[in-house]
C-alpha cells in the first residue's frame, strides 16, 4: 500500500469540515460537513506544500433519486503529481442548491462543470460560461438524472423537403409482442 504521510496532516487541519473518511483499497474519499466550505477545501489541498493536488482529473455527479435528504453527490477527484497520490473530495447536495464554481481554483474545471450542469443540471455560481456543452441549446431536461425518461421527449430526423433536422414529440405505439426466445441454432448433444 501506498505511504499517505500526508493523510494524518489533512485529518488534523480540516477536522471541523470533514463529515466521513473512508479508506478503500488504497483510495481516499473525504466527505465534507458543508457544502459551502468546498472551494476553501480545494484552494488548501491544492495549494499547501505538504498535499499538492495540483490536478482536478474529473468532476463525477452520482444521483440517488430516492434519498430524501439529499440527491446528489459531488466527486471531485484530485491528484498530487508530486506525492503520486489520489484524493476524491465529496460533497452532498439537493436539486436546487448552488455550487460556487472551482474555476479561479482549477482551470480545468471549467468544461468539467459544464458537463455536469448539462447532464444534472446543477448550478454553478460565478462560472463564467455556464451553458450547455453535450446537448443542443433548446434541449429540455437532463439527461443523466434518474427521472429523466429513457427515450427523451423528441425525436429528431433529417427532412428532406425542409432541409434541415426537425425536432418532433415522442409517439410511442404500445403494441403486444410476442418474443420467441427459443434459439434455432441451440442443438442439444445426446451422449
Amino acid at each position: 500500500m501506498k505511504s499517505f504521510f500526508w493523510f494524518n496532516y489533512i485529518i488534523n487541519i480540516l477536522k471541523k469540515y470533514l463529515k466521513k473518511i473512508i479508506i478503500l483499497g488504497g483510495f481516499i474519499r473525504i466527505e465534507l460537513e458543508n457544502l459551502e466550505k468546498l472551494n476553501f477545501v480545494l484552494n488548501f489541498l491544492k495549494k499547501h506544500s505538504k498535499t499538492k493536488f495540483n490536478l482536478l482529473v474529473d468532476i463525477a455527479c452520482v444521483d440517488f433519486l430516492n434519498f430524501k435528504d439529499s440527491r446528489f453527490l459531488m466527486n471531485y477527484l484530485l491528484l498530487s503529481c508530486s506525492h503520486n497520490s489520489r484524493l476524491t473530495v465529496s460533497c452532498w447536495l439537493n436539486e436546487k442548491d448552488i455550487i460556487q464554481s472551482s474555476t479561479n481554483i482549477f482551470s480545468g474545471a471549467n468544461w468539467l462543470e459544464r458537463e455536469v450542469w448539462d447532464m444534472y443540471g446543477i448550478f454553478f455560481y460565478n462560472h463564467s460560461d455556464l451553458r450547455r456543452i453535450l446537448t443542443d441549446y433548446g434541449f429540455s431536461g437532463y439527461p443523466f438524472r434518474k427521472d429523466f425518461p429513457l427515450n427523451g421527449f423528441f425525436e429528431i430526423r433529417y427532412d428532406e423537403n425542409k432541409q434541415y433536422l426537425v425536432y418532433e414529440p415522442i409517439e410511442l405505439t404500445q403494441t403486444f409482442r410476442f418474443y420467441d426466445f427459443l434459439n434455432p441454432f441451440h442443438k442439444k448433444y445426446i451422449f
